[in-house]
């Protein structure tokens, strides 16, 4: 018996960021959306835990117990008291550390496909609550959806969506490291105050309409001048999708994936086809969303 869960990837459509906290983590207002690209992550008896992965840039994915998929299986045996003998095999089509949620994907993918394939009748509650101890984005991508997370993102509260929002990622040719991310994020506030994360009004209420236009005016991601200043050539890339025509562009969470926000589905397809003959941006990939969670298939 195996067991697969499909997970979606995540765009920040805001991410409002506050001061470093005594833990080293930060306060933050982290407005998330779902978007339709997937990992597959499929758990299968073994007699030892192992992790496998195929796909693009599966060569960047550890196999290891630090895995986030593995951690999420040790952490419910853990619970359960039961060794985690499961393989792991993880499909990646979320780009890897693109800002996206890819780990944080497989994390909560595997978490729900170990709970089903061990039939550990774990609540929605206690599985948040694991998801929030492997990281900050791995609550959302159990229940995906929209989402405006606080705290360090990983206490979520659900968002009404008027409507289906289309996107173009472009992938750059190296990634970014979240925790490098955030502490050129420090350096660069050093002489500044920072105010309290709080999610824009105008935001919450641009997706609740399903306004694309009130959306493209209101997003924003506190990160990005880090990103930037560690991965400068991303201004190409995210001055090409708005000079094809993207209703906003910005850096997706950490980055390095640059994030456009087009009209329809057709405007979308205008835009990636730009950004792919720009010469300023690797794969580039078209979804919508908002979509459902991890979801098992």
């Amino acid at each position: 018996m195996s067991v697969t869960v499909r997970v979606p990837a995540k765009v920040n459509v805001q991410l409002a960021v506050g001061a470093a906290r005594p833990d080293g983590f930060h306060d933050l207002a982290n407005v998330f959306l779902a978007v339709g690209l997937y990992d597959e992550v499929t758990v299968t008896p073994a007699a030892e835990l192992r992790v496998t992965c195929d796909g693009p840039d599966a060569g960047q994915v550890p196999l290891d117990r630090t895995n986030l998929a593995a951690r999420a299986a040790i952490a419910l045996a853990g619970r359960r008291g039961i060794e985690p003998n499961v393989h792991l095999h993880i499909a990646k089509d979320i780009p890897v550390a693109g800002g996206m949620a890819g780990g944080s994907a497989d994390g909560a993918g595997a978490l729900l496909a170990c709970d089903t394939l061990w039939g550990t009748g774990a609540s929605r509650e206690e599985l948040l609550e694991i998801c929030a101890e492997l990281g900050s984005d791995v609550p959302f991508s159990l229940v995906g959806g929209a989402a405006l997370g606080v705290g360090r993102g990983e206490r979520l509260t659900a968002l009404e969506v008027g409507g289906t929002f289309h996107w173009v990622f472009a992938m750059a040719g190296r990634g970014l490291s979240t925790p490098a991310v955030f502490r050129e994020f420090d350096r660069l506030a050093e002489s500044r105050a920072i105010p309290e994360p709080v999610a824009s009004a105008d935001l919450l209420a641009a997706l609740a309409k399903g306004d694309a236009d009130a959306l493209a005016a209101t997003v924003s991601n506190d990160l990005q001048p880090a990103a930037l200043s560690l991965f400068p050539e991303l201004a190409d890339t995210l001055a090409a999708g708005r000079g094809a025509g993207a209703l906003a562009a910005l850096v997706s969470g950490s980055g390095p994936t640059t994030a456009f926000l087009a009209r329809d589905a057709e405007a979308a397809e205008k835009v990636a086809e730009a950004l792919r003959v720009s010469g300023t941006c690797g794969a580039v990939r078209t979804a919508a969303g908002p979509v459902a969670g991890a979801t098992v298939l």
